[in-house]
């Protein structure tokens, strides 16, 4: 069968060029489907596909094409459900328009009004946003729909599930009745019909052909854990697991590039992959993830999509997924081909309330069920590591002894490099060494020498124990150290400082790095050790060569720098002044400029 491509579908130079940098190589049947019609017809569209198939795109590059210049008033309008899907999309967007316009604004609850006011007054083609909050700037006369072009409704089933129905004809009785109106939906349920019917006219159903479905073979749980000691939940379940092979999703490039680097400053291979990765490095990290060079890549949803490959294990929500339909995308990625897989997701404990919405997501898409689950102990983790090392070695014994032919000689190397015994040389020494000291005494030396530091308890932080159904409970009223001592009436001391999720935080220079011997893990037990604080309160740590940049809580950051002015043995330290916050009281930043000096 004849494959489609992008230059098929009547797209022009610039917007190959788009596709191109965004590492799209085919168009998806929803695309290959919507495309053409936006851009040749005027008929309304009807497209029924999932989420994670395109769909964005779909409608995106006929927009970005079509709209190239500036307008007064905005031409197109894109209703959809959550303020989350709406940064989204008007990212997806904004992505693959190459010149300076169109200029997308996106509008939704939660964020500053004056801010929005702003953009719509300094001009933008596209306004992305949701129902409430668009139905909020008609009725202050901030937004003017007369005149646009395109009128489309994203995830259309999941606004009338959310009630937004009253809302969506309101919209629609106030813009342009001429305008071209497109729906996206995942299902395509009576309401939905209804809808076309009231304010479509005439219309054109598309929708991509789905085979069967395998059986789902993902098995779903979460963890509760703090945002700052999701690295360490991370790393104990790639430690715990016997063949760890996965995508970690984030939300934004910079969290993928800084747990990328915190993996990589523990010693496993991993990569990230987001919005500014060249599209030749994204070719080169993807084949070495393929080929298992790299077995976990650390990733955005958008630059995550078109990654097709089979046998992951594992996937990681590193952050809570935007809504269900993009967590159903996610864990999707695993458990294929009649290989079984996990999802394991993080959350913190002022997320229990999004967690009991993805539930109902789940149950709705009939994908299993999400069950919580327990961080494994650093001594469950040690003992997974321990046994799995010793089938490895007894692997490698049982191999020399019962293949010895040419077939099998790649695969005893293989083997023999955890223990070279058929060397003469070693053999030698071995007979030597036994011979004054006892044989079980010399394996506990060679094995400490070799996996000492892999099975190192110090590898591993600490990480809080929370009671689910108690931080329900009380309401998530307070979120700091109260929950992670896990106490229902405990007092902070003085010795506990603030917080970790405290926005009161210092950012300090210190002259400790690599060539000091210092990793991330190091510097926050060096300063946990000094200053009586939990070595995740130490935070934000980035490694230099000569130095180190970490975020404090606050009257840890200035027990830290009075520690270093009369202790000599401790490094040099002063404030990071680029991070000064602006919202401290005057006598705090007087005193935090004279420290610079430190």
């Amino acid at each position: 069968m004849e494959t489609i491509s992008f230059e098929d579908l009547g797209l022009d130079e610039v917007s190959l060029a788009a596709v191109a940098a965004k590492g799209f190589e085919t168009p998806s049947p929803i695309q290959a489907l919507a495309i053409p019609r936006l851009l040749a017809g005027e008929a309304n569209l009807v497209a029924k596909a999932r989420t994670g198939t395109g769909k964005t795109a779909a409608f995106a590059l006929p927009l970005v094409q079509t709209i190239r210049e500036a307008a007064e008033e905005p031409r197109a309008l894109v209703l959809t459900p959550t303020r989350e899907l709406a940064l989204q999309v008007g990212k997806e967007i904004e992505s693959l328009a190459s010149g300076k316009y169109p200029r997308v604004a996106e509008v939704y609850g939660g964020q500053s009004m004056l801010e929005q006011l702003r953009a719509l007054k300094r001009g933008t083609e596209i306004v992305v946003g949701t129902p409430g909050r668009i139905m909020d700037h008609l009725n202050r006369g901030s937004l003017h729909l007369e005149h646009i072009d395109y009128f489309i409704l994203d995830e259309a089933d999941e606004m009338l599930d959310m009630g937004f129905i009253e809302d969506i004809e309101a919209i629609f009785a106030k813009a342009n009745p001429k305008s071209r109106i497109l729906l996206f939906s995942a299902t395509m349920p009576p309401p939905i019909l209804k809808i076309a019917a009231k304010f479509m006219g005439d219309y054109e159903i598309v929708e991509e052909e789905i085979a069967a479905e395998e059986p789902f073979l993902t098995g779903q749980t979460y963890w509760t854990v703090r945002e700052e000691e999701k690295i360490e939940a991370l790393v104990r379940l790639i430690d715990i697991s016997s063949d760890f092979y996965g995508l970690v999703f984030t939300q934004t490039k910079v969290d993928a590039d800084a747990v990328s680097r915190m993996l990589d400053e523990r010693g496993y291979e991993a990569a990230a992959l987001h919005g500014d990765i060249a599209q030749n490095q994204r070719e080169k990290i993807l084949d070495r993830f393929r080929k298992k060079k790299t077995r976990i890549l650390v990733a955005t949803d958008v630059a995550a999509r078109g990654i097709d490959i089979e046998c992951l294990s594992h996937v990681v929500n590193y952050a809570f997924p935007f809504d269900g339909l993009t967590y159903v995308h996610r864990i999707g990625r695993t458990g294929r081909a009649g290989a079984k897989g996990e999802a394991v997701t993080f959350v913190r404990p002022n997320e229990m309330r999004k967690l009991e919405v993805l539930k109902q997501a789940i149950k709705r898409s009939a994908k299993g069920v999400i069950n919580a689950g327990t961080i494994p102990s650093i001594k469950e983790v040690l003992a997974a590591k321990q046994k799995r090392l010793v089938e490895r070695i007894l692997a490698s014994f049982i191999s020399v002894a019962e293949t010895d032919n040419d077939a099998a000689v790649g695969e005893k190397k293989t083997l023999q490099n955890v223990f070279p015994s058929r060397n003469p040389l070693f053999k030698e020494i071995a007979v030597e060494l036994c011979s004054t000291h006892q044989s079980e005494e010399i394996v506990a030396q060679v094995l400490e020498t070799a996996f000492g530091a892999e099975l190192n308890p110090a590898r591993y932080g600490e990480i809080s124990n929370f009671n689910p159904s108690v931080t329900r409970a009380r309401g998530m009223r307070f979120s700091g150290i109260r929950q992670s001592y896990g106490v229902r009436n405990y007092q902070p001391s003085g010795s506990d400082f603030a917080n970790a999720d405290s926005q009161r935080q210092m950012r300090l220079y210190v002259g400790l790095g690599r060539r000091d011997g210092f990793g991330a893990r190091e510097l926050a037990n060096y300063f946990s050790s000094i200053l009586n604080i939990p070595p995740r309160f130490v935070d934000r740590i980035e490694i230099t060569e000569n130095f180190s940049l970490a975020s404090f809580p606050y009257e840890a950051g200035i027990t830290a720098l009075e520690r270093a002015k009369r202790d000599r043995t401790m490094p040099h330290v002063h404030i990071d002044s680029r991070n000064i916050s602006e919202r401290e009281p005057y006598g705090r930043r007087k005193f935090m400029r004279s420290a610079v000096a430190v």
